[in-house]
């Protein structure tokens, strides 16, 4: 049941460069893994809300695809759905590396942000990986692009400043009723968040062009009563080469796919899984708006 106190509620994007940060600060924010990450850039391919809960205040943070020129569909995809979330939005995050340099990504975001004219702070993330004198240069060179409503140097990973940046994040956010009862993490449905899981280890053990070719589909989950959860799901790719490289000589490579994912999922849902995964080859499947609806990504984006 949802209490009727009012506590400072709003929604906030995070919005970066591919690999800036963003799932790590989400992650790190609700204490519990919802968003996948990876060394890879353009890990995130769909919204991910997140819920953070406390005694004043209940805010849902909405994490991005990185910001990047699309090279397919599925790229503009991406894009159309990061700016669509700005927009709802009280506040954006927008998370920089303090140990990489500005290029044309990072002018690129500033013009999106000045467009769409949100409230938005500056998040300059990995400080521990720099000196004090180097933080205030950059603090200074992006005080010169934007008015910022808020700079805050923080470590995602490491957890350095977070609590300060949600102090600060309150300060913006009106008294409302909660949206959602104290335990809800996400709303995302438990069907999209296992599949992400699955994506994300796949990302993580294979190389070259398969990370970014490959799609999860959930085709079943079920349970019989005192059993494990039976949860049944196709990795999709787009050449048949691709689809032995996830195999694995001898099937090692998807049975590493599928114990590490279990492993993360037991943790969400919180009891025992029995996961079985599936290849499928799909041709040219990111090129194609009515194959990426069919893999479960929204449909409003291509209207």
């Amino acid at each position: 049941m949802l209490s009727i106190e009012k506590v400072k509620t709003g929604f906030i994007t995070i919005i970066g460069r591919p690999n800036a940060g963003k799932s790590t600060l989400l992650n790190n924010i609700l204490k519990q893994k919802i968003a996948i990450m990876s060394d890879k850039p353009q890990t995130t391919r769909n919204i991910i809300n997140g819920v953070y809960t406390d005694e004043d205040s209940q805010i849902v943070f909405i994490d991005t695809p990185g910001i990047h020129k699309p090279k397919h569909k599925l790229g503009d995809y991406m894009m159309k759905l990061a700016n669509s979330a700005i927009k709802d939005s009280e506040i954006v995050y927008l998370i920089i590396n303090a140990n990489e340099k500005f290029g044309s990504g990072d002018q690129h975001i500033i013009n999106i942000i000045k467009e769409l004219n949100v409230p938005t702070f500056l998040l300059i993330n990995k400080i521990d990986l720099i000196s004090p004198e180097n933080l205030l240069e950059i603090i200074e060179f992006y005080r010169n692009l934007y008015d910022f409503a808020e700079i805050v140097p923080i470590s995602a990973l490491k957890s350095i400043n977070v609590d300060n940046l949600l102090k600060t994040t309150k300060k913006y956010l009106i008294p409302s009723i909660k949206m959602y009862s104290d335990d809800v993490i996400t709303d995302s449905p438990e069907y999209f968040v296992i599949s992400e899981f699955i994506r994300e280890k796949v990302l993580q053990l294979t190389e070259q062009e398969i990370p970014h070719s490959i799609a999860v589909v959930i085709d079943k989950i079920s349970k019989e009563k005192d059993k494990k959860k039976n949860i049944i799901a196709t990795i999709v790719v787009e050449r048949k080469s691709q689809k032995g490289m996830i195999i694995g000589k001898q099937g090692k490579m998807i049975k590493e796919i599928g114990t590490r994912a279990r492993k993360d999922i037991e943790i969400l849902l919180g009891e025992r899984v029995f996961l079985e995964l599936w290849v499928k080859v799909i041709d040219n499947w990111r090129s194609k708006p009515n194959l990426i609806r069919d893999l479960g990504y929204r449909d409003d984006v291509f209207d």
